[in-house]
């Protein structure tokens, strides 16, 4: 039997070859079960990438081609997409040069442990591993099922304590519940992180995640990956979108908000154990990057926790 146009279109995109990933660093809150955050378009995340983590991906606005192993689709607002661990994706925007876009997509990250963890303490999650297991070639949900599942992940943008938890179990509960998704790497497929993580970037990405307290020169990093600083500087912005220093500052001070809202060390120690050699560059740092000091991200961020505790003392009172 002849095959149809768009059976052959999947065959093409199937034999799609795309350059090697690169190993983004998913940093997932100290005191957080699970990373919850938006971007928008163009941003340094968007490339060929991979990561342990398992992702759910809701696009908001834009359309485009999206790439999950290897896989080829068009995405539109309300494209719903699982990634398994280590599988490579990407989403790029069909968006006019110089245009920019403030939130493209909701993204929430969580790696096995996590599950792991919840599975032990509440059986009855085990309902969402048959996803999780499939979720290996990739994932894609109806429409419908990513218009029910916006307003979930974008409260939980927001949302605090217990309330982050009952918002995850909704969310898997909708897909759990949901019409079957539609697998989009081939059955062949199979990602191999211990292939594509040896390349020269993800070694020295993985390098800089390891050795964020330490100092960390480029003229070193260059070295590692065997070329010139010059070259080595060319290489690492076309891979992460940003310099070498930019994106070692940007690792440094979001573990610098996680050490902050643990309450339990000075802004100065803080300083020096997320790797700089200086208060001031740090709070210069952290100024450039959060649009406020280190202390007053703090005070807000206790501010926020008393809310809560505020909220739920009026609740108990005596009517």
């Amino acid at each position: 039997m002849q095959a149809t146009h768009d059976e052959t279109t999947r065959k093409d995109s199937r034999r799609a070859k795309i350059d090697q990933p690169d190993l983004e660093l998913v940093a997932v809150p100290r005191d957080e079960s699970f990373k919850v955050w938006s971007h928008g378009y163009p941003y340094r995340t968007v490339r060929w990438h991979f990561h342990p983590e398992y992702e759910i991906h809701l696009i908001t606005s834009t359309t485009g081609k999206y790439f999950v192993g290897d896989y080829i689709g068009n995405f539109q607002p309300g494209n719903l997409v699982m990634m398994g661990s280590n599988l490579p994706h990407n989403w790029v925007s069909s968006v006019p040069a110089g245009e920019r876009v403030d939130e493209r997509c909701l993204v929430l990250q969580f790696d096995a442990a996590f599950i792991a963890r919840t599975i032990e303490a509440f059986p009855e999650f085990r309902r969402v591993e048959a996803l999780l297991d499939a979720s290996r070639w990739g994932l894609l949900f109806t429409p419908e099922t990513g218009a029910a599942a916006e307003p979930i992940l974008r409260e939980m943008l927001s949302a605090q304590g217990l309330r982050r938890i009952i918002l995850c179990i909704a969310l898997f509960d909708l897909l759990a519940q949901s019409a079957e998704p539609v697998k989009l790497a081939s059955a062949a497929y199979r990602a191999d992180p211990s292939r594509y993580a040896g390349t020269r970037i993800n070694h020295v990405l993985a390098f800089i995640g390891k050795n964020l307290s330490q100092e960390l020169r480029e003229t070193e990093l260059a070295e590692l990956s065997g070329q010139s600083v010059s070259a080595f500087s060319r290489y690492f912005r076309r891979h992460t979108g940003v310099p070498f220093v930019q994106y070692v500052n940007r690792l440094r001070i979001n573990l610098a908000c996680q050490l902050l809202m643990s309450g339990e060390l000075t802004i100065t120690e803080i300083c020096y154990q997320v790797g700089f050699n200086n208060l001031s560059n740090f709070n210069r740092q952290f100024l450039l990057l959060k649009e406020m000091s280190p202390s007053r991200w703090r005070t807000y961020q206790q501010l926020n926790a008393a809310s809560a505790t505020e909220s739920a003392d009026v609740a108990e009172a005596p009517g």
